[in-house]
């Protein structure tokens, strides 16, 4: 008996000790996915931006971590070099096990734990789950808020604008008394099949939704959660070719798109009396632009109303609207640093001076940058595209850091940091949780393999919390700022990155994703922010974004293939068609789009971001001549064996072979 108590005492002295390495270092045995990741989450002796060496266990060299380093000059041009060459003629296949190993343990545990099939019965539950977690929700939300703009899903009830305290901006820049949940949901119902709710919500908008409010709000929340939202349901009703069912509305008569006009003519005193053509941060829907109004504003909230302002435009045959938007975005653009190239976080709309000189992805500056790409891919403008790949270039130039591969090579897996736009130089060691929409982007211009290695970092941070901290310092290994309002970035780019790669891995991730909302948020009457993502405590607050966006994001990253999905695109939370650029409307210019002879999209120019192949003859080769790396995704069922399947990295000189019935077109980035 004695052996036996020894034993067993042992025992429970083991898992004492793991127990304690888990909660103080992170140390303890692998119970998912961030054990195994190559980022070391135990402590290193890390050097900080101006400070003494931390003392830590262990030791990453005498200048810490590659994160904390100046990037290498030159590094940055061989890095978006074109990764070896499986051979000629080929285009070979992007792998991504290889990203998950470490820790002792290689990519092979990885491919097989992960590379395995998901089968359609969990794909299924997960489909009912994302769904159920939608329905939950939003019935709450009509059962105990509406019409008032938010549901409190602890307490029960709705919140709307705070009117006893102006100057609470977290509530008013987001709430102006317009039903916000409800409008910001309309396209997730039609995309999750419910016709009837969907037109039962239209009606109810058109009904009961007025702008002519006493309400100051944020212009750029205006413009992406209700401006946005409005114009892509009134898409959906009137594109007889949209793949979600039937959503017609008898009777119709383009009354969400003159509500879209309503409200972007109460937006349009933000642009008036500003001496760059940057807009003020915020507008008073009756009144026009407070005689107090902050002259400074952010990068993100005043150069990402262009996709928004450009649709309505060319649904009204309007300029104005696109043309005010593209002012403030090529006045920003002005203003960043001629060393560098990057721009700063916070700018003064009246002297261009920069109040905010930090330069990363996340707050204040990450939608600048995708608004750029996906402007480009929505109108064709060759501008948007020459500014975002100058922008592309000075962010791996300076705010990459670490090893020059993701996958290979010496040193820490590359992450994006916090830096001054003029100096490039290190501010600090966190980054926030908005950086995660940057994998997304990553996939949109064709940069798959530093997306897929970004995303298993977010994914790791995850993994350990069960949510993404608002804020994580890198250096420390800890969250910053601890809650998490719900967000859908690291979703939206697991969506991308499933449908760029189809590796069932991203399936895994949604799903584990979706049980962590499920655990952790899920409170009588919705979803609540975690206030603490650790101790898991909460706040009374389900943010619109949580049902239009983090919901819908989950509910495609599993039922996407059922749809035609070739023929459309996602620009932050709202869906607009681009089968037959139905959006540029009167605004479209003689020579700009070549005939359309794709059944699935229309065939163009490269230089329009669309390599096309012309259906009709029995077979067709393509030879890529243009761009030293690009990542394909071919748009079609049935494809010829041995070319053209899958995801592939090309090169110039590659040739892909098709036969006519089986594909039309090769689109970047997908």
């Amino acid at each position: 008996m004695q052996w036996r108590a020894l034993v067993l005492g042992l025992v429970l002295l083991r898992l004492g000790l793991h127990g304690v390495l888990w909660l103080v270092f992170g140390l303890g045995p692998s119970m998912g996915f961030y054990q195994r990741f190559p980022l070391s989450f135990g402590f290193q002796r890390l050097r900080a931006p101006d400070g003494p060496v931390s003392p830590a266990l262990g030791s990453a060299g005498p200048s810490g971590p590659s994160w904390l380093q100046p990037p290498v000059p030159g590094a940055a041009a061989g890095r978006r070099r074109a990764p070896r060459r499986p051979g000629p003629g080929m285009c070979g296949p992007a792998h991504w096990g290889y990203v998950l190993g470490g820790r002792g343990r290689g990519p092979d545990e990885y491919e097989k734990r992960y590379s395995g099939a998901f089968p359609p019965q969990l794909r299924a539950q997960m489909r009912d789950l994302a769904r159920g977690m939608f329905v939950f929700g939003y019935d709450n939300y009509m059962a105990h808020a509406f019409p008032q703009d938010e549901l409190n899903p602890i307490h029960c009830r709705g919140r709307g604008p705070d009117r006893g305290d102006p100057s609470n901006l977290n509530i008013n820049d987001v709430l102006g008394n317009y039903s916000l949940t409800l409008v910001d949901a309309l396209d997730t119902l039609a995309i999750m099949g419910n016709s009837s709710e969907f037109q039962k919500a239209v009606k109810l908008v058109i009904n009961t939704v007025s702008f002519d409010k006493d309400s100051t709000v944020q212009v750029f929340e205006a413009t992406i959660r209700v401006l946005g939202s409005l114009l892509s349901a009134h898409r959906i009703i009137t594109d007889s070719k949209q793949p979600f069912g039937d959503m017609t509305i008898k009777d119709y008569d383009n009354e969400l798109l003159h509500m879209a006009h309503d409200l972007a003519v109460r937006l349009l005193p933000a642009f008036e009396n500003t001496k760059t053509g940057i807009p003020y941060p915020r507008v008073n829907l009756k009144t026009g632009v407070p005689p107090d109004s902050n002259n400074e504003t952010c990068t993100a909230g005043a150069g990402s109303l262009l996709v928004e302002f450009g649709i309505l435009s060319r649904l009204l045959g309007d300029s104005t609207f696109e043309w005010v938007a593209r002012r403030a975005v090529k006045a920003l653009w002005n203003l960043r640093s001629n060393d560098t190239g990057l721009l700063g976080n916070v700018v003064n709309i009246q002297t261009g001076h920069w109040v905010g000189k930090q330069s990363g992805l996340g707050a204040g500056l990450d939608s600048f940058y995708e608004y750029l790409l996906k402007s480009y891919i929505l109108f064709g403008e060759k501008e948007d595209l020459e500014m975002f790949n100058a922008a592309y270039r000075s962010i791996q130039n300076y705010l990459r850091r670490g090893r020059e591969a993701c996958n290979e090579g010496e040193g820490d897996p590359p992450l994006y940091v916090n830096v001054n736009m003029f100096s490039g130089q290190l501010m600090n060691t966190w980054i926030d949780s908005l950086q995660a929409f940057f994998p997304g982007l990553q996939v949109l211009i064709g940069d798959v393999e530093d997306a897929i290695c970004l995303h298993a970092f977010y994914y790791a941070i995850w993994k350990r919390y069960g949510a993404l901290p608002e804020r994580y310092n890198w250096q420390l290994q800890a969250p910053d700022v601890l809650f998490y309002p719900l967000r859908p970035e690291l979703v939206e780019s697991t969506y991308l990155l499933y449908q760029a790669t189809k590796n069932p891995f991203y399936l895994h991730v949604g799903m584990d994703i979706l049980q962590s909302l499920e655990k952790y948020t899920k409170v009588k009457c919705g979803y609540a922010t975690l206030h603490h993502v650790i101790d898991k405590s909460k706040e009374d607050r389900m943010e619109s974004f949580f049902l239009s966006e983090t919901c819908k994001y989950l509910y495609l990253v599993c039922v996407l293939q059922g749809y035609n999905q070739e023929i459309f695109f996602f620009f932050n939370v709202y869906l607009f068609i681009l089968k037959e650029r139905e959006s540029r409307g009167g605004a479209e210019r003689a020579g700009e789009r070549e005939s359309q002879t794709s059944p699935v999209l229309p065939v163009q120019s490269p230089k329009s971001g669309v390599w096309g192949l012309t259906p009709g003859a029995p077979s067709q080769e393509m030879s890529i001549t243009a761009w030293s790396k690009h990542s394909f995704r071919v748009l079609s069922k049935h494809i010829l064996p041995g070319h053209c399947s899958g995801l592939h990295m090309c090169w110039p000189g590659d040739t892909v072979l098709c036969t006519q019935e089986h594909i039309a077109v090769l689109h970047p980035g997908f």
